[in-house]
C-alpha cells in the first residue's frame, strides 16, 4: 500500500514520480493515492488524479454492470455446473451455423464480457482467449451449409447446440439458452430472451461462437477471395451478391438462402 506522506513530502515529489506511483498501483491502492494527492494543486498532479479517478469510476460501473449480468447465475446457483448456450450464423448466405456451450467458474469475473454484437472484433478476440483460459469447459457445435439446406436453419441451429453440449468435457447441470428451448436435450433449460446481454454465461458462449465462425469465414476467404468472406462473413452484402451473380455458388453457400435472386442451370 502507498506510504502515508504529509503535504510537504508530496510537494517535493516530481510529477513523473507520482505518475509512476499510479501506474504501479493496484486497483485497491488507487483510492489511497487519490486521497494522498487530493490537496496537491499542481496542474500535472491534478491531471493524473483526474485520469485515475475517471478510470476508477469506469471500473466501478463495469463491475456493477457485470454483477447485473450474473443475475441468472445467482438465481440458479444451487446447480454446480451452469452452462451458457448461444449460436451465430443463422442469417448468412454462406458458411456453417456455429453454436457454443460455456461453463464458467462461479467466481469468474471477466471484465467487459457482453453480447458479442456489442463488442469490437479486437475486444472479442481478447475476451475469447480469456474465456478459454478461465472456463471450466467449453464446446463448439457446427452444422455445414448442405445440412442447413436439408433440414432448415432452425433445425440446424438446434443440432449445432446439441453438438456443442456433447463436446463439453463436463456435463452441465442446467442450460441458460439465448431465447430457445433445444429439442432432444434432457438437461433442464432456461430460455432467456436477449440472454447474451443478460447472462454472463450466454455472453461468453456468444463470443466463443462468433470468434470461431469469423475465423472460419476468414479461412474460406483465402479459398474464395472474390466473395469477400473476410469482410461479410457470408452475409448478403452487395459485393457478395454481385460475386454470386458473376461467379456462381461455392460449396459453402446455402442454396436455399440464395434461390430468390439466382438461377442455377
Amino acid at each position: 500500500m502507498a506510504p502515508e506522506l504529509n503535504s510537504n513530502d508530496n510537494a517535493n515529489k516530481k510529477i513523473s514520480h507520482i505518475k509512476m506511483e499510479f501506474m504501479k498501483a493496484s486497483t485497491e491502492e488507487i483510492p489511497v493515492l487519490l486521497e494522498q494527492y487530493s490537496m496537491d494543486e499542481r496542474s500535472g498532479v491534478i491531471t493524473v488524479c483526474n485520469q485515475y479517478r475517471n478510470k476508477a469510476m469506469s471500473l466501478q460501473k463495469e463491475l456493477e454492470r457485470l454483477e447485473k449480468m450474473k443475475v441468472y447465475e445467482q438465481k440458479y446457483s444451487n446447480y454446480q455446473y451452469i452452462c451458457g448456450i448461444d449460436e451465430v450464423g443463422r442469417g448468412p448466405f454462406a458458411g456453417p451455423v456455429i453454436a457454443a456451450a460455456v461453463i464458467l467458474p462461479k467466481d469468474c469475473e471477466i471484465l467487459y464480457i457482453n453480447d458479442s454484437k456489442q463488442l469490437s472484433e479486437k475486444k472479442r478476440e481478447e475476451l475469447y482467449d480469456e474465456i478459454i483460459a478461465q472456463a471450466i469447459a467449453f464446446g463448439i457445435g457446427s452444422v455445414p451449409p448442405n445440412q442447413i439446406d436439408e433440414i432448415n436453419i432452425l433445425q440446424a441451429t438446434y443440432e449445432a447446440m446439441r453438438k456443442a453440449i456433447r463436446n463439453l468435457k463436463v456435463n452441465p447441470d442446467i442450460l441458460l439458452n439465448d431465447a430457445v428451448t433445444i429439442p432432444g436435450v434432457d438437461i433442464r433449460q432456461i430460455p432467456i430472451i436477449k440472454g447474451d446481454a443478460k447472462s454472463v454465461s450466454i455472453a461468453a458462449a456468444s463470443i466463443i461462437a462468433k470468434v470461431t465462425r469469423d475465423r472460419m469465414m476468414g479461412a474460406y476467404h483465402q479459398v474464395f477471395p472474390q466473395y469477400d468472406f473476410a469482410s461479410n462473413k457470408g452475409y448478403g452484402s452487395a459485393k457478395h451478391i454481385e460475386a454470386i451473380k458473376q461467379y456462381g455458388l461455392t460449396p459453402i453457400h446455402r442454396r436455399t438462402f440464395v434461390k430468390n435472386f439466382i438461377t442455377e442451370e
